[in-house]
C-alpha cells in the first residue's frame, strides 16, 4: 500500500517516563493486548536488562503472543570502547527474543562529547558496530536518532553522518527525534525534506524515515503530521500522549488525522472504531484521569453547549462537528448549563429516552428550574445523573424509592486518629429506619450508613460504589461560610454516573449528592430489569 503509514507506540516504555504513572508488569500486559486490539503494528515493550520488570514482559508475550503487532525490544548503543558482541546490555536484548530492536544513538555533538565522555569517530564506530552486531544475530534494526533535530541545527554535517553510519550498517529506519520537543513545524518539513534529498530516500527505497516528537512546544501532533506530508512512512507517539516532561506525540490525535483527513492507511476502519474505548481503557488502568477535552476521544471533543449550536447540531451535525463521533467510537453529547435553551433540554431527554414536545409546559418548566439551580451554584453539565432525576421530577416520573428524614454526624480524634460515626434516619414505602455506621470519614460514615439502611430493601445498592469526590468553594470570600458544591461519581462495575449537591454545609451538600447517586443507580437498575422482562418475552 503506497498510503501505508507504520504506527509504532511507545507508551510501555517513553509513555511511562510521565510523571505521575507507573506500570505493574500486569497493567504493561494489559495495555500491550489494547494496543494488539487497535491493530498497532509495532508496539515498543521497553528495555530488556534495564530493570526486572521488563525482561518478565518479553517473556510473558512469548508464553502468550499478541494477535498482530511485533513487540519490540529497545535499548542504546554499546559502550564506548567496547565490542558490540561483548556487551552484556546487547546480550539481554536478544534474550528478549524479538524480530525487531530499535536502537537509539546520540546525533547531536554535544550530547557525543559532554555526555558519553567519548570523540565523535568512536560514536559513529558504536553506532555502526551495534547495528552490525544485531543484524548478525538476526535482528532487523529501527535506528531512533536522539536529539536528531537539535544536533542538526549546531552540526548538520555530523548529524548527516550519523544516519548515514547506521544506513550503512543495516538499520531499516532512520527515525528523527525531536527529544526537547523544541522544533516547529515548518523546521520539522525543512529538515525532512533535506535529510530524504541527501540521503536519496524516496517512497520506492528499502531504507524509510521515521519522525518521533515531544510536545514541549504544544506542537507534537503538528510536527509528527508536517514530517509525513514530507515523505516520512513512520510514527512514532504514546496512548494520551502520555510521555516525559510535556509528552510525546498523541496517537489518538494522529492516527485519525492520518486516516480519516489524509488518506493514510494506519489500521482498520473496525479497529479505528475502537479508538476511544482504547484510550479511555488505557487510561483506567495507568489510574490517571482522562482528559475529557482531549481531541476526538474526549469527552467533551463532541459535547454541544450553546442553544444555537445544539439546534443546528439537531437539524445536520456537520454545522458545528468536524467528522462523525461514531468513526472514532465516541458519540454526541448535549450539555446541559444555565446556556441552555429549549434545544438542550429536547435533546438532553431524547438521550435518556424520554420523548418531549416543545410545546410541552413540562420543556419550559425543566429550563427554568435549571437555571434557577446553577445560578445557585449547582452545575449539571458534570452531574448529567441529577439532571435526568430533575427532568423526571418535572415530568411526574420520579419514582420515590426512599425519603431522608434526618441524619446526623460525629467525628471523633483521639491522637493521631479520627473516626467518623453516622446516624441516617429513613422511610422507604412507609417502613422509617434508623441506622448508624463508622466511616474514615464523615462522607465515608455517612455513605455506608445509607447503603446499610436500604441494602435490604434495594439488594443492587451493595453493588454501587463510590469512584471519585470532588468539592467546589463557590465564594471563596465568605471564607469558612462559603457555599460549597460537591460532585460525586458512583459506578455499579459497569455504568458510572454523577450527582451534585449544594449547600453552605458541606455535609449537606455531600448528603444530597450521595443520596441522588443511589437513586440514579436503582433508576438504571429498574431499566436493566424491564429490559430483561422485554427480552425475555
Amino acid at each position: 500500500m503506497t498510503n501505508r503509514l507504520w504506527i509504532y507506540d511507545t507508551t510501555l516504555r517513553d509513555g511511562a517516563q510521565c510523571e505521575g504513572l507507573s506500570l505493574s508488569l500486569e497493567d504493561k500486559l494489559q495495555i500491550a493486548r489494547q494496543l494488539d486490539s487497535l491493530g498497532i503494528p509495532l508496539i515498543e515493550g521497553g528495555w530488556p536488562g534495564a530493570n526486572p520488570k521488563d525482561v518478565q514482559f518479553f517473556w510473558r508475550l512469548k508464553e502468550q503472543p499478541l494477535t498482530q503487532a511485533e513487540v519490540v525490544a529497545f535499548c542504546s548503543t554499546r559502550r564506548p570502547g567496547r565490542v558490540a558482541a561483548n556487551d552484556e546490555m546487547l546480550q539481554a536484548i536478544l534474550s528478549a527474543g524479538t524480530h525487531w530492536v530499535t536502537l537509539f544513538g546520540k546525533s547531536w555533538d554535544l550530547h557525543v562529547i559532554e555526555g558519553l565522555k567519548t570523540t565523535l569517530d568512536e560514536n559513529l564506530a558504536m553506532i555502526a558496530d551495534t547495528i552490525e552486531y544485531l543484524r548478525s544475530q538476526g535482528r532487523r534494526v529501527i535506528y531512533d536518532a536522539e536529539h536528531w533535530f537539535d544536533g542538526y541545527k549546531h552540526n548538520r554535517d555530523y548529524a548527516i553522518q550519523t544516519l548515514r553510519a547506521a544506513a550503512e550498517a543495516g538499520a531499516e529506519w532512520l527515525v528523527l527525534c525531536d527529544t526537547n520537543g523544541g522544533t516547529l513545524p515548518h523546521e520539522i518539513s525543512q529538515v525532512v525534506r533535506d535529510v530524504s534529498e541527501v540521503l536519496g530516500i524516496n517512497s520506492n527505497s528499502s531504507l524509510q524515515l521515521g519522525i518521533h516528537t515531544h510536545n514541549d512546544s504544544g506542537v507534537a501532533v503538528a510536527n509528527a503530521l508536517a514530517a509525513v506530508q514530507e515523505g516520512v512512512k513512520m510514527v512514532q507517539g504514546t496512548i494520551n500522549g502520555y510521555g516525559e516532561r510535556c509528552g510525546n506525540a498523541n496517537l489518538c490525535s494522529l492516527i485519525p488525522n492520518f486516516q480519516l483527513k489524509l488518506g493514510y492507511d494506519c489500521i482498520q476502519d473496525e479497529q479505528l472504531i475502537k479508538l476511544t474505548q482504547v484510550s479511555r481503557s488505557v487510561s483506567e488502568i495507568v489510574n490517571l484521569a482522562p482528559d475529557d477535552h482531549a481531541p476526538f476521544v474526549g469527552l467533551s471533543a463532541f459535547a454541544h453547549k450553546g442553544g444555537i449550536h445544539v439546534s443546528a447540531v439537531e437539524k445536520n451535525p456537520l454545522t458545528y462537528e468536524h467528522l462523525e463521533p461514531e468513526k472514532i467510537g465516541n458519540c454526541r453529547r448535549i450539555v446541559i448549563s444555565d446556556q441552555s435553551g429549549l434545544s438542550n433540554v429536547l435533546a438532553k431527554a431524547k438521550t435518556f429516552g424520554i420523548e418531549l414536545d416543545r410545546q410541552d409546559p413540562a420543556c419550559r418548566q425543566i429550563l427554568e428550574r435549571l437555571k434557577k439551580l446553577e445560578s445557585q451554584g449547582y452545575q449539571f453539565e458534570a452531574a448529567e445523573a441529577s439532571f435526568e432525576l430533575l427532568m423526571r421530577e418535572a415530568l411526574g416520573k420520579r419514582q420515590p424509592w426512599f425519603t431522608i428524614q434526618g441524619f446526623q454526624v460525629h467525628c471523633d480524634k483521639v491522637g493521631e486518629d479520627c473516626a467518623a460515626l453516622a446516624t441516617v434516619k429513613l422511610s422507604v414505602n412507609g417502613t422509617n429506619i434508623l441506622e448508624a455506621a463508622e466511616g474514615n470519614g464523615p462522607v465515608s460514615a455517612l455513605d455506608t450508613a445509607l447503603r446499610k439502611a436500604l441494602v435490604n430493601f434495594y439488594p443492587a445498592i451493595a453493588h454501587f460504589y463510590l469512584t471519585d469526590y470532588k468539592v467546589r468553594i463557590l465564594d471563596g470570600g465568605a471564607g469558612t461560610s462559603a457555599k460549597t458544591r460537591v460532585l460525586v461519581e458512583f459506578s455499579n462495575g459497569q455504568d458510572r454516573w454523577t450527582t451534585v449537591g449544594v449547600s453552605g454545609n458541606i455535609l449537606d451538600a455531600s448528603c444530597q449528592a450521595v443520596v441522588e447517586g443511589l437513586e440514579y443507580g436503582l433508576v438504571l437498575e429498574n431499566q436493566e430489569a424491564i429490559a430483561l422482562v422485554c427480552r425475555v418475552h
